[in-house]
């Protein structure tokens, strides 16, 4: 039995759906990429905390790797695209984000990403969870996912924790100027973010209640 197969088993409540699968490719597309440099540098640079998920916008130990530059002038036409990380411990689907740019991942272990996509909100700006999908990450595959695509933290596979490289451009999700703050979703430069309304301590600190439904919850597998 696959990693896959093991996982919908053990996650019957939601079809999950390899990011290999053609289903994939209104939400992004894969590229064939030697990472493998850059996941060992991940997981030096990142140690898995005991509870929680981190995110660092740029990590310096991966930000400054050959293999950076490689993937702004491969797959960034060029641009000073910041390479950082997600890195931790999630299992729920609790808010989703968009930018005005492509993301890239890096699967540096097996995990899950939950999507949807901005069309998918309605006119009262809600997201009816029922809309997101599930799509399976594998360790060692890089994904670019397209700006239209609603995305949050991974989760993880393993209960050990997950690590998943992100690549943006540079300056997004950094803090902004709250004078300056024109749109409420607007939480980081660049950063549009809904709250699942599970989510109250979100909910207490601005960000918009914008999902309901599920707060779709995935189940590691070891």
């Amino acid at each position: 039995m696959s990693r896959l197969e093991e996982l919908q088993k053990k996650n019957p409540q939601i079809e999950i759906i390899s990011v290999l699968d053609d289903r994939f490719r209104p939400y992004g597309a894969v590229i064939e990429a030697d990472v493998a440099a850059m996941s060992e540098m991940t997981k030096k640079a990142c140690p898995i905390p005991e509870k929680g998920s981190r995110y660092m916008t740029a990590v310096p130990a991966l930000d400054e790797m050959p293999e950076a530059q490689d993937y702004r002038e491969l797959y960034c036409g060029q641009l000073d695209e910041q390479w950082g990380c997600c890195w931790g411990h999630n299992n729920f689907l609790n808010a989703l984000e968009w930018h005005t740019c492509n993301e890239f991942n890096i699967g540096v272990s097996d995990l899950v990403l939950l999507l949807a996509k901005r069309c998918d909100i309605d006119k009262e700006g809600k997201l009816d969870s029922a809309k997101v999908k599930a799509f399976y990450l594998p360790e060692g595959v890089m994904i670019e996912v397209y700006s239209d695509t609603l995305h949050f933290a991974p989760c993880e596979v393993s209960k050990n924790g997950f690590w998943c490289v992100v690549g943006l451009q540079r300056g997004t999700n950094e803090a902004i100027d709250p004078a300056m703050k024109k749109d409420p979703r607007v939480t980081a430069k660049n950063k549009w973010l809904l709250a699942h309304e599970s989510q109250t301590g979100m909910i207490e600190h601005g960000v918009v209640c914008g999902i309901y439904g599920e707060n779709w919850k995935i189940e590691p597998i070891d």
